[in-house]
């Protein structure tokens, strides 16, 4: 029989440290009657920080000058939703109409967000930061963004994240944001530099005649960009605010009832690209 080894209280303080140093973060502390988010404490935050100010504190370590939250606000509501027909709020309605809790449909919406639904802006924040650090290192700009063009092109076709859109020949959104990005530069609040870069591709993009303006997730990337948010936070950023929708969807369509809710109504039907009728061969055939 193996005798235990006895556990010295040396022995237990150092188990006791391991466990601690398991999980490791600079984002919340708390005790007993104490939550501190980013070093603040939470009653201190309740009633004076915006959620947009919030977000970016949690995300980023520190409070944004109001004007700069202003900006980021901005943002957060422009992508909130976009109908219906949107790969993420109809997943999100179709679950619930499947009888599932309001969460189960939002997290089923959420996942609908990838690289090609959702993902553009974290790419298109990605292609003109590159365009920039070309630029950086002396690089004209037409230069830096055929090149970032060619290589995207070459490594992923021809589509180009943030630019051009099925159902808007002209974005709303991208219009006004791309507005308080020119007001933002002109008071010396943002540099510019990435919308400048956007609207230099804008330019590469139209030449053949042809005009492809930014979209939705080409704004949304410069506005995350001059506001200090790497790219890595992009997709993030977008399933916060479009988030939103998805949960007002959801919610909404487990008012308007109804069960087990397809994209297009059973009358319409689908498109059969299968074999024709065939039958197993009669048992004792050979085949």
């Amino acid at each position: 029989m193996t005798t235990p080894i006895p556990r010295t209280r040396a022995m237990c303080a150092a188990d006791l440290n391991a466990v601690v140093d398991w999980w490791q973060t600079d984002i919340v502390d708390i005790e007993p009657g104490v939550i501190r988010l980013r070093g603040y404490p939470v009653e201190q935050l309740i009633g004076r920080v915006s959620f947009p100010a919030m977000i970016w504190l949690m995300l980023r370590g520190e409070l944004p000058e109001s004007r700069h939250a202003d900006l980021f606000g901005a943002v957060l509501v422009a992508a909130v939703d976009h109908g219906p027909q949107a790969p993420s709020i109809a997943t999100a309605r179709m679950a619930a109409t499947c009888g599932v809790g309001i969460n189960n449909a939002m997290a089923s919406g959420v996942n609908a967000l990838g690289d090609v639904h959702g993902g553009a802006g974290e790419q298109c924040m990605r292609l003109l930061a590159r365009v920039i650090d070309g630029q950086d290192k002396g690089e004209e700009a037409a230069f830096a963004v055929r090149r970032e063009l060619d290589a995207w092109r070459t490594e992923h076709g021809r589509f180009i994240p943030g630019f051009g859109h099925r159902f808007h020949h002209v974005d709303p959104r991208a219009v006004r944001l791309a507005e308080l990005v020119d007001e933002a530069h002109a008071a010396d609040r943002v540099s510019g530099k990435y919308l400048a870069a956007a609207r230099e591709v804008e330019r590469s993009l139209s030449s053949s005649g042809r005009s492809v303006p930014m979209n939705i997730d080409g704004i949304a990337a410069v506005v995350l960009l001059e506001l200090g948010f790497p790219w890595e936070l992009g997709r993030g950023v977008f399933i916060l605010s479009r988030s939103v929708g998805i949960c007002a969807h959801a919610f909404e369509q487990t008012l308007q009832g109804g069960r087990i809710k397809g994209p297009t109504p059973p009358a319409v039907g689908f498109r059969y690209t299968g074999p024709g009728p065939r039958s197993l061969p009669e048992e004792g055939s050979t085949s």
